[in-house]
């Protein structure tokens, strides 16, 4: 008897309606799974012939044959089980519902399965219900611990099984689908850390709300102890508010990876990733036999900040030149193709020198001219090139540290970055991008004229500093940003001049 029961699989962040079909026949008992299945697919074979003999279904040795279609793609991970296990207790005669046809038509069916017959939770159910309502599908069977995080996606019904008995009443009419309703509230950002408990240091903190205000790149600079990660693990503090629109994306990605729990199953927040500098290109950008979301994924309409960013490894960080360009990064194997967005502000970190106090207004430097050269060198000209902003953190004075003069809050910053955004978003909103620093060249013409005055000095810095035309465009971008923060319609003089300080390190610690 042939049966067939529909599934989703995940491409990225795509999804695509996967047919498993189930043919139990007499001939010499044996049991494959075909259709380009991967290791773990191929062993659901045990997981699933022990879960049905465990929920007290008896099986008659016979010739069982599983297809996963469409066969030339390849198929990962244990979200399979469930179908399959069905497929076959229907192929063996188990479903008596004379309509069940017809609600398969409309349903998929998602879920691991234990030895014990318990359907388990599966990572990727928020992409997959997204998909499935796209593709027309009416209704989920998955498993009871991602109900909530299903529950996100309204217009498409939810059923959350516990276990293969709880399936196989479903399939023979004995209990209907039903809908969770998880509301999506409360995206007031809360943090534990705050902008305020910085003393001094009101230059950084400038480039910082610039940073957040146009989603430029920044890179900080300076002795140790000066307050260089304090700063930017704060940034997080001043990101815009998150959109539920982009709180679904993040969420989407965060799913695939498993980092979604049943007490969490919504991010609600812009995320801040902090990888160790010991990690691998892979672990970055995403990649692996079954292509994951990598660092800069993870990253997605928020941060990704790496500190001591010259203890990394070089061609580790060479692998950041694509995305922080496209903004996106495509992970290529034999069979597969996949891409993830990693819209994310870069923040870096680095010690001017080995010993870190190379131009310290506070300790002599005791490193050679050699020794610094190859410590910057580990940093390549392109990846600089592509950070938008190079700020000097100087060592705080002591007078600074001691001072009871009030000190702005994040909400306070905040405000400012939410009024900038808010601009953008409108001025942009016919191009499809959110922020000054996604303008293209063509659109940096558009929207960053610069008036005769303002043409003459940009071109003086530009000959001076021995700019990059990368780097021009940038500072026209930054200028943007702090004319909308500054509430300006048109880039004046001192928006420009402001903008043209952010990359005078080029030349103090490049040589340029």
């Amino acid at each position: 008897m042939l049966a067939m029961i529909k599934s989703m699989a995940l491409q990225g962040l795509d999804g695509y309606i996967l047919s498993v079909q189930v043919d139990v026949s007499a001939g010499i008992p044996c049991f494959n799974i075909v259709g380009l299945p991967g290791t773990s697919v191929k062993e659901a074979k045990e997981r699933v012939k022990t879960a049905i003999k465990n929920s007290n279904y008896y099986l008659n040795s016979k010739k069982i044959i599983v297809n996963l279609a469409p066969a030339n793609t390849r198929k990962n991970g244990s979200m399979f089980d469930l179908p399959i296990a069905v497929g076959i207790l229907m192929a063996n005669g188990y479903v008596k519902n004379a309509d069940v046809r017809q609600i398969l038509k409309d349903t998929v069916f998602i879920g691991e399965l234990s030895l014990k017959g318990t359907v388990e939770k599966v990572n990727g159910i928020l992409p997959i219900a997204i998909e499935a309502k796209k593709l027309g599908i009416k209704r989920i069977v998955i498993p009871a611990k991602n109900a909530k995080e299903a529950s996100i996606v309204k217009g498409i019904e939810i059923l959350p099984v516990s276990d293969l008995e709880e399936v196989m009443m479903f399939m023979n009419g004995e209990i209907i689908t039903y809908n969770i309703e998880e509301k999506i509230e409360n995206f007031e950002p809360n943090y534990d850390i705050d902008f305020s408990e910085v003393k001094g240091q009101e230059n950084v903190k400038r480039a910082l709300e610039i940073a957040a205000a146009g989603g430029h790149n920044i890179l900080l600079i300076g002795p140790p102890g000066s307050g260089k990660t304090m700063l930017a693990k704060r940034i997080q503090t001043i990101l815009p508010d998150i959109t539920f629109e982009e709180a679904l994306e993040i969420t989407k990605i965060h799913s695939i990876s498993g980092l979604t729990s049943e007490e969490q199953p919504f991010i609600k927040t812009r995320p801040f990733r902090n990888p160790h500098h010991t990690i691998s290109g892979i672990s970055l950008i995403g990649g692996g036999r079954n292509p994951k979301p990598g660092e800069i994924s993870l990253a997605h309409f928020g941060a990704l900040f790496l500190d001591e960013l010259t203890e990394f490894n070089k061609n580790t960080i060479e692998v950041l030149r694509g995305p922080l360009e496209d903004r996106k990064v495509t992970i290529n194997r034999i069979d597969i193709s996949v891409t993830y967005p990693a819209n994310f502000i870069l923040i870096a970190s680095m010690n001017p020198c080995p010993c870190g106090f190379y131009n310290s207004k506070i300790k002599e430097c005791t490193c050679t001219p050699e020794q610094i050269k190859r410590y910057i060198g580990k940093i390549s000209g392109p990846i600089l090139d592509r950070i938008d902003m190079h700020v000097e953190v100087n060592s705080v004075p002591y007078d600074e540290l001691k001072g009871t003069n009030k000190i702005e809050t994040s909400e306070q910053v905040r405000k400012r970055v939410n009024k900038a955004r808010k601009i953008q978003t409108n001025r942009y909103s016919e191009e499809k991008i959110f922020s000054n620093s996604e303008l293209t060249p063509k659109l940096s013409e558009k929207y960053c004229k610069l008036i005769e005055e303002n043409a003459k000095l940009m071109q003086e810095a530009f000959n001076k500093l021995n700019l990059s035309a990368r780097a021009y465009n940038k500072i026209i971008k930054i200028a943007r940003t702090i004319a909308d923060l500054d509430g300006k319609e048109n880039i004046e003089k001192n928006h420009l001049a402001e903008a043209i300080q952010y990359r005078t390190l080029d030349r103090k610690y490049w040589g340029k």
